[in-house]
């Protein structure tokens, strides 16, 4: 702002009022150029490499540079987006980066954002589980382990707490929050039953409390400004988002083609329908359309049925490849990679000498699975929420179940720390050195906000230090 001699200066504030209209022409020029498919491309590639942090951190990410810096799109464009991924089963980072891509580029730009932002993820967790599966009883590897579990109890609470300190805006908001927590770790109901509660509730609020119910609720909503966008609040639909009733089936029946070919296949190169590979097609094809919330809330639906019912990996595992999932970049559901590769080495799919191609083709069967119905939401289902985007009676829903998705992901931390903080050792319940690790690692996340990635390291040494001390 000009000083009090500035503004007693006629010349001075005219000068003044020119920069700032230099400066919003300069933000407004930048926002109407358009994103090339190749520039998307790198932008999409690179999320892929760095996107650390779970579902929250890699929203948090792509608000930052797609609204704040880049302005590709606007915060209630964003905000809308969101809100309907929340809805949906499965990854709901993915399906925004799908959603984001799919609005700017097309179908093209859609199926590219999405695989680019699980490849990386696929093959470092790939990595990574070989060298579990190798070197778990290395002491320096069970050691890092020790200390990288308690830490993600401390993450999971954190995710919570972004999520809950943007989404629970009012007492009704909590209180379907808190009802969300008691349904499922009280009372153990299922949680697609949850989600249409909430949504129920969405439904009813609209109509009787409207503003409490508004759009804008999830995830960091905002009335701040941060200039024109590509995408703005009253850009109007581009026209392959437009709703077409031809193209809707169109896009159904291609993706349930290529879902029941490749199922085919591989039903048919490992042995039949009872195969390893078989089951894990169809367990996570329904555990993307079954399952709500993101990864958070899928995860003690896939340990129940990857450890009780099929028995690909043991709890502890389980528990491990958690750990390994945060301390990779991509959406944390791609834990599924990691239960797919344990299933097929443990199984011995191809034989006990092809232990590894085994996992790793169990690794990609159930990420293709895991990730394929989410394209066809987006890609499907885009142009209805495009057409919806003043509607409180539809947006209300997905506001309200956004909030019970605070609740799950409480229940689910505690989930792990039930599993994390028990000890089998004699004379003692609990694991008091890991409850302590996790004490010290929500101090740092929450009081000095400390990175995914350095809080892992340093939960990690000290998990090496409680190791060789005992």
């Amino acid at each position: 702002m000009p000083n009090q001699h500035e503004k007693g200066s006629l010349g001075s504030l005219f000068l003044y009022g020119d920069l700032n209209k230099v400066q919003q022409q300069s933000v407004l020029d930048q926002a109407s150029s358009p994103v090339s498919l190749g520039e998307a491309l790198l932008y999409w590639l690179k999320l892929g490499f760095i996107s650390f942090g779970g579902p929250a951190g890699q929203i948090a990410m792509m608000h930052t540079e797609l609204v704040e810096k880049r302005r590709w799109i606007s915060e209630q464009r964003f905000l809308h987006a969101l809100n309907y991924c929340m809805v949906l089963p499965g990854p709901e980072a993915t399906q925004l980066a799908i959603y984001i891509g799919w609005l700017m580029h097309g179908t093209l730009g859609g199926v590219m954002a999405g695989v680019l932002f699980v490849l990386p993820s696929l093959g470092v967790l790939a990595g990574l589980s070989w060298i579990y599966l190798t070197y778990d009883d290395v002491p320096v590897i069970a050691g890092i382990l020790y200390g990288i579990k308690p830490a993600v109890v401390a993450i999971v609470l954190a995710a919570a707490w972004r999520i809950g300190s943007r989404t629970l805006k009012n007492r009704w908001l909590v209180a379907i929050a808190l009802l969300a927590f008691l349904a499922i770790a009280v009372v153990d109901l299922p949680f697609p039953l949850i989600v249409l509660s909430a949504a129920a509730a969405g439904v009813i609020g609209s109509r009787m409390l409207p503003h409490q119910f508004q759009l804008g609720g999830a995830h960091g909503a905002s009335h701040q400004s941060y200039g024109p966008a590509l995408i703005d609040d009253d850009t109007p639909t581009p026209e392959h988002a437009l709703f077409r009733p031809a193209r809707l089936a169109a896009v159904c029946a291609a993706g349930l083609l290529i879902g029941t070919a490749v199922w085919l296949l591989v039903a048919w190169a490992s042995g039949g329908m009872h195969s390893p590979y078989s089951q894990m097609s169809w367990f996570f094809t329904k555990a993307a359309l079954l399952t709500f919330g993101g990864a958070y809330a899928v995860l003690p639906y896939v340990y129940e049925a990857a450890v009780e019912t099929f028995g690909w990996l043991t709890g502890p595992q389980m528990i491990d490849g958690l750990a390994l999932g945060e301390t990779t970049p991509g959406p944390l559901i791609m834990i599924v990679a990691f239960v797919g590769f344990v299933g097929g080495w443990t199984k011995e799919v191809l034989g006990p000498g092809h232990l590894a191609l085994a996992g790793f083709i169990g690794a990609c069967v159930a990420t293709f699975f895991t990730f394929l119905p989410s394209f066809i939401f987006i890609l499907a289902g885009g142009p209805l929420v495009e057409s919806t985007r003043d509607n409180i009676r539809l947006t209300a829903p997905l506001t309200a179940i956004s909030a019970a998705v605070v609740g799950v992901i409480v229940s689910l931390a505690l989930f792990f720390a039930q599993h994390v903080f028990h000890t089998e050792r004699p004379f003692a319940q609990w694991d008091f050195a890991a409850v302590a690790i996790t004490a010290l690692a929500c101090v740092a996340l929450f009081r000095y906000k400390a990175g995914a990635m350095g809080l892992l390291a340093g939960c990690a040494l000290a998990g090496l230090v409680v190791s060789y001390l005992r």
